[in-house]
């Protein structure tokens, strides 16, 4: 019997990002949604990334929806379903506005509760951080982005090339920190990653001071113990922290965990640790346990 691709609950949609196909996952709560967690994937993975199957305690998408949350975990441009369409994928820019135009069509026609908040992995971290500084929307309550630093620990020639996704020791991490199947069931998850992105990674170190500058809505990070692509050393974060121009920036370190957190052992306490930010965030906005009545009028996701 083959193994199904998703979690009970969890539905494939596609999503229109001014004509550019966007798939994604789909998790929804019982009732109206207390507010909607935009899940992005890093480089040379998809969004099944956050519905891990090597053990059901793993995915995003169904402990959001129990709690309350709509989960929207999507396949960032040149990922899935605009594979085809865009070969060479997107600039983070491109990346942004495209993530823009997606979500003001799944905000017009979903119950999305008191706001969308991002959490996102690695490359899709530098998405959220550049999405947040291009147009910060009352919409947007915040960030949560873990595996993504601004200075690389690894030599220019070990950042991902045409014909690898980078070494297993920086992806993951000690195999002991993961179920057993789950090599087994990442092959549904890993995926080519695109030319320019690529090519953008390495200018990041230069690009983010002006990026992060800009971001205005609360920032968490997380740093995985054993996290080996990027520098998080107090010092380095230290520097990083002092960049951003969030109105509140919290740094945590998750012990037991490799780079690709959210298909380790470690994924429930790190998803439920993101969870509990998003809270903190509802309650600064002021939409606190109430946030679960009936949501805002649709208006414009401008993120």
């Amino acid at each position: 019997m083959s193994r199904p691709l998703n979690s009970r609950g969890v539905r494939r949609i596609t999503l229109d990002a001014d004509g550019l196909p966007l798939s994604a996952l789909l998790a929804v709560p019982v009732g109206t949604p207390r507010a909607t967690v935009v899940a992005l994937h890093g480089g040379g993975m998809n969004a099944g990334y956050f519905d891990g199957q090597a053990d059901p305690g793993l995915s995003l998408l169904t402990l959001g929806a129990r709690l309350g949350y709509t989960v929207l975990a999507l396949d960032r441009p040149g990922y899935g379903a605009s594979a085809e369409r865009l070969p060479e994928g997107q600039t983070l820019a491109e990346q942004a506005a495209s993530l823009s135009a997606a979500l003001n069509g799944f905000t017009s026609v979903h119950p999305f509760g008191a706001g969308l908040f991002l959490l996102a992995h690695s490359y899709g971290g530098k998405l959220a951080l550049t999405a947040a500084a291009r147009a910060v929307h009352d919409l947007l309550l915040g960030l949560d982005i873990s595996g993504c630093g601004h200075r690389y620990d690894v030599a220019p020639e070990e950042l991902p090339d045409e014909g690898a996704h980078g070494s297993r020791r920086l992806n993951w991490g000690p195999l002991s920190l993961y179920p057993p199947e789950t090599f087994t069931a990442a092959a549904s998850v890993v995926a080519r990653m695109p030319a320019r992105e690529r090519a953008e990674a390495a200018r990041w170190p230069e690009e983010f001071p002006a990026v992060a500058a800009d971001v205005r809505v609360p920032v968490r990070l997380t740093f995985a113990e054993f996290e080996a692509w990027w520098r998080h050393d107090e010092e380095s974060v230290s520097e990083l922290t002092a960049q951003l121009g969030a109105a509140r920036i919290v740094v945590d370190r998750l012990p037991g965990a490799g780079h690709n957190i959210s298909l380790g052992w470690a994924a429930r306490a790190y998803h439920l640790r993101a969870l509990g930010f998003l809270e903190e965030c509802l309650q600064s906005a002021g939409a606190g346990p109430d946030a679960s009545g009936a949501p805002p009028e649709p208006h414009a996701a401008a993120v």
